[in-house]
C-alpha cells in the first residue's frame, strides 16, 4: 500500500507545481501587460534596475497570489493526478487487486490538509511580515518609497497626519497627531494636537522622536508645551500597510483581533470581522471544494473523464462563487438591518460539506 501512496502521491504533487505555475503565472503575465507602463516610468533607472524591480514586486507579490488561488490549485492538481490514472487503467487495476476507490484518495486528501497548513502559514506569517512591501505599487522604487498620510488611528484613538512619510528614513515630514479621547462608544472627542517639523520611528518600535515638537492642549489656554517623542502602536513599518487600500487583507488574525479590539474606526468593523470569520473558513472552503470534486474526478471510463472533469469544476466554480458572494454581503446589513458575518462567513460550509459527504458515501468503489 506504500508503493501505491508514493505512486498517488507523486501525480498530485506534480500536477500541484503544474497548476501552481500555470495559474500563478498567467495572473503575472496579466499584471506585468497592464502595468508595465508603470514600472517603466522612472526614466533614469536602466534595464537591468527595472527588471530587477519587476522580479522583486512579483516575487513578492506571489505569497498573496499563491492565497488566492490555493483551492483551485488543489483541484487542479486532483484532476490532473486522477485523470492520468484513469487515462492509464490504473484505477481498474486497483479495483481488481481488491483495493476501494475510497483508499485511492486517501494520499490527496492527506497532501491538501498539509497544503493547506502552508497555506495558513503563508497567511499567517509571511503576509504580515511582508506587509508593508507588498503594499508597494509598480511604479515604486524599492526603498524609495513615500506616502501622504491621512487619519491614521492607533490604540489611543490619536490620529497621524503627514504630507509626506518616507520609507527609507522613517521619517514623518510635518506631521501633525490630533490628540482624542473617546466619551462614548463611537463618539471621540478631541483634546488637543501635536505638531512638529518631523518625527522619526529609529527602530520601528512607535516611539516617535520629534523634532521641534509642540503639545498644544485644545480650550486650556495653556501656552504650547514642548514635546520630545510620542508613543504609539503605529510604527513606521505599519504605515505603508495602513495606506494600501486593503490593508486588512494584509494582516495576520492575531493582528486583526487586536485591531477590531481597539474600536478606532467604527465603520472598518465590519470589514474587520468578516476578515477574522473568513481567515478561519477559506482553509476549511478549499478542502471542502476539493471533497465536492473528487468523486466525481474517479471514474473507471476514460471516455465519460472529460465529462466528470466538467462536472468538477462546475461543483468548485459554484461553491467559489458562493463563498464570494458571501464574502461581499457579509459587510452588509441584509437581514433586519443588521449585519450577520459570521452566519455568511459560515454559509458556504453549511451548504457544501453535506453535499460533499453525501458524494464520498455514494461513489461507486
Amino acid at each position: 500500500m506504500k508503493i501505491l501512496d508514493k505512486h498517488i502521491a507523486k501525480n498530485f504533487l506534480v500536477g500541484y507545481g503544474i497548476a501552481s505555475c500555470v495559474l500563478i503565472g498567467l495572473r503575472i503575465i496579466i499584471d506585468l501587460f497592464v502595468n508595465l507602463d508603470e514600472f517603466t516610468e522612472h526614466t533614469d533607472l536602466g534595464a537591468l534596475d527595472v527588471i530587477k524591480n519587476i522580479f522583486i514586486f512579483y516575487a513578492l507579490n506571489t505569497t498573496l497570489y499563491f492565497r488566492d488561488f490555493a483551492g483551485m490549485m488543489t483541484v487542479l492538481a486532483a484532476a490532473f493526478s486522477l485523470g492520468k490514472m484513469v487515462r492509464l487503467n490504473e484505477l481498474v487495476a486497483i479495483m481488481a487487486s481488491g483495493v476501494s476507490l475510497k483508499r485511492v484518495i486517501g494520499p490527496i486528501l492527506v497532501l491538501a490538509l498539509l497544503l493547506t497548513g502552508l497555506l495558513v502559514i503563508d497567511q499567517e506569517i509571511l503576509i504580515p511580515l511582508l506587509g508593508d512591501k507588498l503594499a508597494r505599487g509598480q511604479g515604486d522604487i524599492p526603498g524609495q518609497e513615500s506616502y501622504d498620510v491621512w487619519f491614521i488611528a492607533d490604540a489611543n484613538g490619536s490620529l497621524f497626519c503627514a504630507p509626506r512619510f518616507d520609507v527609507k528614513t522613517a521619517t514623518l515630514q510635518e506631521p501633525t497627531i490630533i490628540r482624542r479621547l473617546e466619551v462614548k462608544p463611537g463618539i471621540w472627542q478631541v483634546v488637543g494636537r501635536i505638531s512638529a517639523e518631523k518625527a522619526v520611528d529609529v527602530h520601528n518600535t512607535g516611539s516617535w522622536i520629534l523634532t521641534k515638537g509642540l503639545l498644544i492642549k485644545r480650550g486650556s489656554g495653556e501656552e504650547p508645551q514642548p514635546i520630545a517623542s510620542y508613543k504609539s502602536d503605529v510604527t513606521a513599518k505599519d504605515i505603508p500597510i495602513r495606506q494600501e487600500a486593503r490593508y486588512i487583507s494584509l494582516l495576520g488574525l492575531r493582528q486583526l483581533a487586536a485591531l477590531a479590539a481597539q474600536r478606532t474606526k467604527i465603520r472598518d468593523l465590519p470589514e474587520l470581522y468578516s476578515q477574522k470569520h473568513f481567515r478561519i473558513t477559506d482553509p476549511i472552503i478549499n478542502l471542502v471544494m476539493l471533497m465536492i470534486s473528487l468523486p466525481v474526478l474517479v471514474c473507471r471510463d476514460p471516455k465519460s473523464m472529460k465529462s466528470a472533469v466538467m462536472i468538477s469544476f462546475g461543483l468548485t466554480t459554484a461553491c467559489f462563487i458562493t463563498t464570494f458572494v458571501c464574502k461581499m454581503l457579509a459587510t452588509e446589513p441584509v437581514f433586519f438591518g443588521k449585519v450577520m458575518v459570521q452566519l455568511w462567513a459560515w454559509l458556504p460550509i453549511f451548504i457544501f460539506v453535506p453535499a460533499a459527504f453525501i458524494e464520498l458515501d455514494s461513489m461507486k468503489t
